[in-house]
């Protein structure tokens, strides 16, 4: 089964090799039809530090890495990033 893929935005790079990341998608209002934006923040992690906050990122499900983290970076600003050792080749 494919892993998802998401792309969104740096909000926050405080923590240690984490960062928050908000993902916005557009919905059809039920009643009214108007297209409305849903938000919903991401912890994912960046084994190198590596994205600052405004960054684009696109982050790629991965198995739990903590209590709330099981996403992994895989892409900034258009540029690849490495992916961690402790992903190992058969889900890289």
């Amino acid at each position: 089964m494919p892993k998802r893929v998401l792309t969104g935005r740096v909000v926050s790079d405080k923590t240690d090799k984490t960062i928050t990341v908000l993902v916005e998608r557009r919905v059809m209002h039920p009643l009214y039809k108007k297209f409305i934006r849903r938000s919903k923040k991401y912890a994912a992690h960046d084994d190198a530090n590596l994205c600052k906050e405004g960054d684009v990122v696109q982050i790629e499900e991965c198995r739990p890495i903590s209590k709330t983290k099981s996403w992994v970076v895989i892409e900034r600003n258009g540029a690849a990033v490495e992916r961690p050792a402790f992903l190992g080749a058969a889900e890289a």
